[in-house]
């Protein structure tokens, strides 16, 4: 498991320096007139090498003026950048920390220009990657006790999505805190690498993979945040085996974009929209951290900003490349930009050093005496006695313990460096543990005898002697439980129904009633309601005619509580009644009511039947 070592034990009394803050850098771009319709000129211009002055947008006669670590102009080339801002950070990759480098601004700015550059004049990258190289190979010259490798990764977060350039069929790939809280991308494509033809081998296609598309203000506009990863591991040849890692992201932003200004439409809509999201979470991120105190940094709102969260506020040593164009066109992208890194350079990291001890570091046996072989059950005079023999042989002849071991400098510090991974706990202590094991036993043994005794005497002194641990049965005969007495069912006689019903009674009870009435004994032997024929033959054709009439009013004008009246129409046969109503009209007579879901001819009769005699009998 990594460690953290602080910088000042890690690279010497020299590097006492224990925080970073964030360095920015501006770079203006060329004018362009072609841009610049108004012939407007400038709005941006420097007053040296680290401050430059803009317009002030509220008053035109008045300027801002910006204080920054290194001011580029329009002449400034390359070169001149890499030395001032990149290549001070680049020793601390090598000694196991790490380090970025990215570029902001807004669209059509400079800033892959910045990154990448052109044949004739490289980017950043390349540069920094070469010198990289250029550290590796000096360091190796310097000292033969340490071994070093190189390797990359390559990714780009596209619409919110991270996606490894390297591998162009890969997808969404998720984002990690491992055990030791660095922030990884799982399945990301780490490819060792062992010189500058080989990055830019694996390099340049990889590029070509990065999405790109033409807006009116860049015929190559960036798509997405692009970010390589160089990892260099630092392993020392000799005990202890350390193993320092660094790693050095280059980070080329996309821009800012005004949509009024781009024309996007569509998907070059969405993908300003996921960039300018992103953007927006980056400064919320520098407004948490300038705040400080306690509250909550939006690391995790963004992928960008947790993929950054290491470079601002982290453990890096940090450089922000601000680029800026001079025209009036620009002038409120540019205002923001400046006023970001304005922001951006009041941001303090800690950096360290990042060393583990790998397991597989390489051991060189030891032969024990013979003394200290025994069992680990042997007496405790024994064992001193078997110590001060030991530590006896050791003081005549240092080289006399270790017979197999050739008097070298470098197999001696081996030996050490093992004895003391071995020998966790001294002698001494391992004895007074088993002086303790010893103590305990014979306590447990006396309480166990104590215990003995206790019994015994309980038992002599018991008239029980014979069964002291078992009770005795009892005897006693024991009451029995009374039993319930159940009368057998008396059957009685059915009252017949009266004809006049309580004034209380709901309309369905009434109607029930006088059905029985009317039907008589026949109806009920023959165990059925009847046919509609048997009971409406019995009613009066006036009254059975003027019944259906009423129930066919209420089924056409009737609202649904009005519906929901009716004997056997509940509240989803009543909506359904008024849905058939509006659709079709109304119903031209009640036999209509069938072709409503769910009521069948049998389930009709018995609604008629309900509503005719609740009719009547009311």
């Amino acid at each position: 498991m990594a460690q953290r070592v602080p910088v000042s034990e890690a690279c010497g009394p020299a590097a006492s320096k224990r925080v970073s803050r964030v360095r920015v850098a501006v770079r203006l771009r060329p004018y362009m007139e072609k841009q610049d319709e108004k012939a407007e000129g400038p709005c941006v211009r420097g007053l040296g090498p680290q401050s430059l002055e803009i317009v002030n947008w509220r008053n035109a006669t008045e300027t801002l003026q910006y204080q920054f670590d290194a001011f580029h102009g329009e002449q400034a080339s390359q070169q001149e950048i890499f030395l001032s801002s990149v290549k001070p950070i680049l020793p601390h990759v090598l000694s196991g920390q790490n380090a970025s480098v990215f570029a902001y601004g807004p669209t059509g700015a400079g800033k892959t220009h910045t990154m990448l550059g052109n044949p004739e004049e490289p980017g950043l990258i390349p540069r920094a990657v070469r010198e990289v190289f250029s550290l590796v190979t000096e360091r190796e010259r310097e000292s033969a006790d340490w071994a070093y490798s190189v390797g990359m990764s390559y990714l780009e977060i596209y619409n919110e999505k991270v996606l490894d350039l390297l591998s162009p069929g890969s997808t969404d790939l998720p984002i990690r805190e491992d055990k030791d809280r660095n922030i990884v991308v799982q399945g990301l494509t780490h490819t060792p690498i062992d010189s500058f033809s080989h990055f830019h081998a694996l390099f340049a296609p990889a590029s070509l993979n990065r999405t790109t598309a033409s807006t009116k203000l860049n015929q190559r506009s960036s798509r997405s945040h692009a970010i390589l990863l160089i990892k260099v591991v630092r392993s020392l040849k000799r005990p202890p085996y350390r193993q320092q890692m660094g790693k050095l992201y280059l980070v080329d932003l996309a821009g800012s974009e005004d949509n009024r200004r781009t024309g996007n439409k569509g998907l070059r809509l969405k993908e300003s929209g996921a960039i300018n999201l992103s953007l927006f979470t980056l400064s919320k991120v520098v407004d948490a951290l300038n705040v400080g105190g306690a509250g909550r940094v939006p690391y995790r709102d963004s992928k960008l900003t947790r993929l950054l969260q290491d470079s601002l506020g982290g453990s890096a040593h940090s450089v922000m490349i601000a680029n800026i164009a001079p025209e009036y066109e620009y002038y409120f992208d540019t205002f923001s930009a400046l006023n970001f890194a304005a922001k951006s350079k009041l941001i303090v990291n800690r950096p360290f050093v990042r060393e583990a001890v790998p397991s597989y570091a390489p051991t060189v046996p030891v032969k024990r005496p013979r003394d200290e072989q025994g069992p680990r059950a042997a007496s405790e005079p024994h064992r001193k006695r078997s110590k001060e023999g030991a530590g006896d042989e050791h003081d005549g002849d240092p080289g006399q313990g270790l017979p197999c071991s050739p008097p070298v400098s470098s197999v001696l510090e081996r030996l050490l460096a093992l004895e003391k991974l071995m020998m966790g706990s001294p002698e001494r202590e391992r004895l007074k543990l088993l002086k303790a094991v010893t103590e305990s036993r014979k306590e447990i043994q006396e309480l166990r005898r104590k215990q003995q005794e206790m019994e015994s005497r309980a038992l002599a002194t018991s008239d029980k002697a014979a069964h002291p641990l078992h009770r005795k049965q009892s005897t006693a005969a024991r009451p029995k439980k009374q039993q319930a007495v159940v009368p057998p069912l008396q059957v009685l006689q059915p009252v017949p129904p009266t004809s006049v019903c309580k004034p209380l009674l709901c309309a369905s009870v009434k109607s029930q009633r006088f059905t029985e009435a009317l039907e008589g004994k026949e109806n009920k032997q023959a165990g059925s309601c009847g046919s509609e024929g048997d009971w409406a033959s019995r009613l009066d054709p006036t009254m059975m005619e003027r019944s259906r009439q009423q129930i066919l009013n209420v089924l056409n004008t009737g609202t649904l509580k009005e519906l929901k009246k009716l004997q056997l129409i509940g509240d989803k046969k009543a909506k359904l009644i008024l849905g058939w109503r509006e659709i079709h009209g109304s119903f031209a007579q009640v036999e209509d009511l069938q072709s409503i879901e769910g009521i069948t001819a049998k389930r009709f009769s018995s609604f008629l039947k309900a509503n005719v005699l609740c009719s009547v009998g009311k």
